[in-house]
């Protein structure tokens, strides 16, 4: 499961050929949760309050290129990484 970006503790993948709706796991310490890209709230899974809208604001910046991640994996393709939130 290839990483997207790192950030603040937090790792974000994405599966090649996964479930739709298309989204990304997000993982703090014990904590995962799969975040809708279309528009930004928890589909499963559970993340600390502050992590969650880091994860948040991460996926409202940058959803057009996580929409074309997701594209790709959905291919079996590789997709590319994307910038941290800073």
């Amino acid at each position: 499961m290839p990483i997207l970006s790192m950030f603040y503790g937090l790792v974000v993948r994405m599966y090649y050929k996964d479930h739709t709706p298309p989204h990304v796991h997000a993982e703090y310490q014990d904590n995962s949760a799969l975040i809708d890209i279309n528009n930004a709230e928890i589909v499963e899974g559970v993340l600390p309050a502050r992590y969650l809208r880091f994860v948040q604001a991460w996926v409202e910046i940058h959803r057009d290129e996580l929409l074309a991640d997701w594209k790709l994996c959905r291919n079996g393709e590789e997709p590319f990484t994307i910038a941290p939130l800073k």
